[in-house]
């Protein structure tokens, strides 16, 4: 399966939010929810204080351009007062207050500049990795992208297709489904294009923004989680199947795993006012078999040798500590300690999503690997269904 891959290029969200700025925005707005006694605890145990977001907290917080007036107009309302007895003055009061209150943003309104600034992400994320890779976008023969928080069609892929811009012939494989497995899944896809053709040079670029599930109006406590979790992140690198100079991990191999009768654990749905992603409490178990999964797929593959495998480190995105934790104890023994270390420390600044493994694979990098070192790679996501590669570092 041999595929080599550059350094990624990581592009966060430029504007900073605080975890305290959003536990305000909240309890503001939801004073009396079941879980506000709670609110600051809840925020402390994600272990987030900071996140970086494609556009600022106020912009999801905002007011939409509309008003209380229902979508039918004032002519249609005003009859419709009238017809049930109100007078003419009554009429123009009511009318006059429902036109007062502000309107919460439509999903128009809302996911409209976060495409635009995935795409603008994106761009950046994609010249960053050709330029780490020493190449151009007229040396890309596939382009394999992910944005699961912001539908378009034409979608990322072509975007950039007339960005960057790359060749007329190149192949262009949107996923935009792929949510949290979009950085391990992109990786197995691009190892095996370049199997079959040791040539091609494939680009992977995977810009989510997950603020764009901020919904001020929700008063659950899962929605309380969701706001206090995700972080905005473009990312992109160059896979090859011959080793470049640039080159600094090779893929060995991949794993997929799908759970079935899960996919209503997790998942997102389009309303009136945006995106919403909706969490089940069931989650985190579902994700932990997944993980027993994977360590059974790494014990049958070094079966020849129990004792002394161990990968030297593990880039994996479950999506909570709850499940790094879980992996931590699950470890078979004799690992060392310490390989989820990059895990955790991309994650005290947010959940990226399909982002997550690229950004925990630069934070690796940057910190230095021995050439020989073994990598494991793994996320899951909505479905629930997972993905694993093992390579080595070069």
């Amino acid at each position: 399966m041999a595929a080599y891959l550059c350094p990624p290029a990581v592009i966060h969200g430029k504007h900073t939010v605080k975890t305290s700025e959003i536990v305000a925005e909240v309890r503001g707005r939801h004073p009396h929810a079941a879980w506000a006694p709670r609110i600051d605890g809840i925020a402390a145990s994600t272990g987030i204080e900071t996140r970086g977001w494609m556009l600022p907290l106020e912009t999801a917080v905002a007011p939409g351009s509309g008003s209380g007036l229902p979508a039918a107009g004032i002519g249609p309302t005003r009859e419709a007062l009238a017809g049930d007895g109100f007078n003419e003055q009554d009429v123009d009061r009511v009318i006059a207050a429902l036109e007062s209150i502000p309107a919460p943003q439509t999903v128009q309104e809302r996911t409209a500049p976060a495409w635009a600034a995935v795409q603008s992400y994106g761009e950046h994320a994609a010249r960053g990795a050709l330029q780490i890779a020493g190449l151009d976008a007229a040396d890309v023969d596939c382009l394999i992208t992910s944005h699961s928080t912001t539908p378009a069609l034409p979608g990322l892929d072509v975007a950039l297709a007339n960005k960057l811009p790359l060749r007329s012939d190149a192949m262009l494989l949107p996923a935009t489904q792929w949510a949290c497995i979009a950085g391990t899944r992109s990786l197995a896809l691009a190892a095996d294009l370049v199997a079959a053709d040791p040539d091609r040079v494939v680009l992977v670029v995977i810009a989510e923004a997950l603020s764009t599930t901020y919904q001020p109006a929700d008063d659950t406590l899962e929605s309380l989680i969701v706001r206090l979790l995700f972080a905005d992140t473009a990312v992109a690198a160059v896979v090859t199947g011959r080793p470049r100079p640039e080159s600094v991990l090779r893929l060995d191999a991949a794993w997929n795993h799908t759970l079935p009768g899960t996919q209503d654990l997790h998942r997102l749905e389009t309303q009136a006012d945006g995106t919403h992603f909706v969490m089940d409490r069931r989650g985190p178990r579902a994700v932990q078999e997944t993980v027993t999964a994977m360590w059974e797929w790494l014990r049958l593959r070094h079966q020849d040798d129990p004792e002394s495998w161990h990968p030297d480190v593990l880039l994996a995105h479950p999506g909570g500590t709850r499940v790094l934790e879980y992996m931590e104890q699950t470890m078979p023994d004799g690992w060392p300690s310490g390989l989820l270390d990059h895990s955790r420390d991309s994650y005290t600044s947010g959940n990226r999503g399909g982002a997550a493994v690229f950004d925990i694979m630069r934070r690796a990098h940057d910190a230095g690997q021995e050439p020989g070192s073994r990598a494991v790679l793994y996320a899951a996501a909505p479905g629930l269904t997972a993905t694993a590669l093992a390579g080595e570092w070069l």
